[in-house]
């Protein structure tokens, strides 16, 4: 009987433990940022423009601006939670290809920017590239593209203004329930600071909605960017199911770029 009582003590010591730890380091466990010097010099081999917009706290954004010469609109992209612009504006360049302008911002934390993270502003300064789109483009020639993380800024997004499309690659229905899936016995829902309600905001999205995801992703399941799709009222919307496809690999796939040209012609 005392053993019992031991182990279950030792038991609930180590889920009060890992509680705590995911509490106190939820935000490194979901950004991934890499730091780039603030001299980086960008280099692609499609034309850009580097700029910087600074919020109304005093941070500075660094974001990158690709550029066709006849372009068909732009794509205000939303990258995940990994790496920085270096990176990311690479794997822009093929939505540039398809002869899109782009718009791509770095994160606070990310790349050369700058300024503390939190869940409201992620959201703010999301709003800040939106107004920076809308000084070079007309509304109607805006799309938002969000990948992973970038799904509930992106989404959010759309919910407060009226742009041409929302794209979501690889989307979840809440942070909170990707966290769930990951920590089912764990009370995520009591601490998550950053619970990214992407079912909520879509309720207000008045734009087309597409959406692909992989059968086979190991990071978001696909049952949640599955159960997101069914949450959209509207029935201007679009599912891509990629079978197969995992979470950083569905460029690889005939479907994904089928899609692609279906949604972005």
């Amino acid at each position: 009987m005392r053993r019992l009582k031991n182990i279950a003590k030792i038991l609930l010591g180590l889920y009060i433990l890992s509680t705590l730890m995911l509490y106190f380091f939820q935000e490194k466990l979901i950004f991934l940022p890499s730091k780039l010097p603030q001299d980086y010099s960008y280099s692609f081999a499609l034309p850009h423009e580097e700029f910087n917009l600074e919020t109304s706290d005093g941070a500075v954004l660094n974001g990158l601006h690709f550029k066709n010469e006849v372009p068909k609109g732009v794509i205000l992209y939303f990258h995940g939670n990994a790496g920085d612009l270096s990176r990311w504006g690479e794997i822009a360049l093929y939505l540039v290809q398809n002869q899109y302008d782009v718009v791509i911002m770095d994160y606070r934390t990310y790349g050369k920017s700058t300024g503390k993270l939190s869940p409201d502003v992620l959201f703010s300064d999301a709003q800040l590239f939106y107004n920076y789109t809308l000084e070079h483009y007309k509304e109607n020639e805006v799309s938002l593209y969000g990948r992973s993380l970038g799904t509930g800024i992106a989404t959010q997004l759309a919910s407060k203004n009226t742009p041409k499309q929302l794209i979501l690659e690889t989307p979840f229905y809440s942070l909170l329930d990707v966290a769930q899936s990951m920590f089912p016995i764990l009370p995520v829902s009591l601490f998550l600071k950053y619970k990214l309600p992407s079912f909520e905001f879509i309720q207000q999205v008045s734009c087309p909605i597409s959406i692909f995801h992989g059968t086979s992703d190991s990071v978001v399941p696909y049952e949640s960017g599955k159960k997101l799709y069914e949450a959209i009222p509207d029935a201007n919307k679009s599912f891509f199911k990629i079978e197969g496809g995992d979470h950083n690999n569905l460029v690889s796939f005939p479907e994904f770029h089928e899609g692609i040209k279906k949604v972005l012609p």
